[in-house]
């Protein structure tokens, strides 16, 4: 019953002390003003003005009505000045999740320059690792989505930053660590460590071990890839991790890499948005921020073109 109208005109009338000011301020007539208020006290069935004093004074009911008002309003307003500001490009809300344990590495760097460039637009990010971000952009508590698992929906546009390479990371004293290129049977006796994801979820095996029809002889998690790196060096496995996510790690001497099949595997990062929020300025600028991050600091990836189309493949 109550309407946004209702709210500004007691709250005109208490700051300009007579309906005929009142009425001034909000570019009407008296007449107007106060068929409006009496029609609002037929509707909610008591009295807002007492009409008996001079001035006029506002009732208890009415003082409740201005309570909410002094809270709606300004929110009101303030949300107003935010699409307009939204409208010319320059600020907006940029919340994010990150599915790849190892993309830390780059997107940080890349936020701290985005910021720089941006100060008006909202930034927050979280590892999506314990809860599906992808409803969570949909219902819009997400803005973007790191991942490399990109399902389809009509709500979503899935942005390429980089491709690279899945390799399998060996100790330098692991007999595999001779091969170049590894084979699926040849993990059949490895322990597999990998991070805290599903089976259906990883790479290795969708891509690599389940076509082969091979299982490897243990698996063993870890959460972080120094941690996973550290556990393969002292040969306590063997891990699938991205190419980049090693290269500070080979020239140390106790760490080899292995292709995965002779073709290797591939996959594409990408950056999912709502598709409404795709052509924003902010969030086109944070795009090319990240891929310029990317390419700057990461080694053996590659560029792919902003219209290919997102593949289906899994996250790690």
């Amino acid at each position: 019953m109550l309407e946004i109208r209702h709210l500004e005109t007691l709250t005109a009338i208490r700051e300009a002390g007579s309906l005929q000011e009142a009425a001034d301020r909000l570019h009407v007539t008296q007449s107007a003003l106060s068929h409006q208020l009496r029609d609002l006290e037929v509707r909610l069935k008591t009295p807002l003005l007492n009409r008996r004093t001079r001035p006029a004074r506002l009732t208890t009911a009415a003082l409740r009505i201005l309570a909410l008002a002094d809270e709606i309003l300004p929110r009101l307003k303030a949300t107003e000045r935010e699409l307009q500001r939204l409208a010319a490009g320059r600020t907006g809300r940029l919340h994010l999740a990150i599915e790849c344990h190892s993309c830390f590495q780059w997107l940080m760097p890349a936020l701290d320059a985005f910021r720089q460039n941006w100060p008006d637009v909202a930034l927050d990010l979280s590892a999506a690792f314990s809860f599906a971000p992808l409803p969570a952009l949909v219902r819009g508590d997400l803005d973007v989505v790191i991942t490399s698992d990109p399902q389809p929906m009509d709500v979503i546009q899935y942005l390429p930053l980089f491709s690279y390479e899945l390799v399998l990371a060996v100790a330098a004293a692991n007999p595999l660590a001779q091969y170049k290129y590894i084979e699926p049977d040849q993990l059949a006796d490895q322990v597999l460590i990998t991070y805290p994801v599903e089976k259906q979820r990883l790479d290795i095996f969708t891509t690599f071990l389940d076509p082969a029809g091979v299982e490897p002889a243990a698996l063993r998690k870890a959460e972080l890839t120094p941690i996973i790196v550290q556990l393969v060096a002292s040969q306590r496995g063997v891990a699938a991790l991205p190419n980049w996510a090693l290269t500070e790690y080979l020239n140390q001497g106790w760490l080899r890499i292995c292709h995965l099949g002779t073709q290797g595997v591939w996959r594409t990062l990408y950056a999912a948005v709502r598709i409404e929020d795709a052509d924003a300025s902010y969030l086109n600028a944070f795009m090319t921020q990240a891929r310029e991050t990317c390419f700057r600091t990461l080694n053996g990836i590659k560029a792919v073109h902003p219209s290919s189309a997102a593949g289906t493949s899994s996250r790690h």
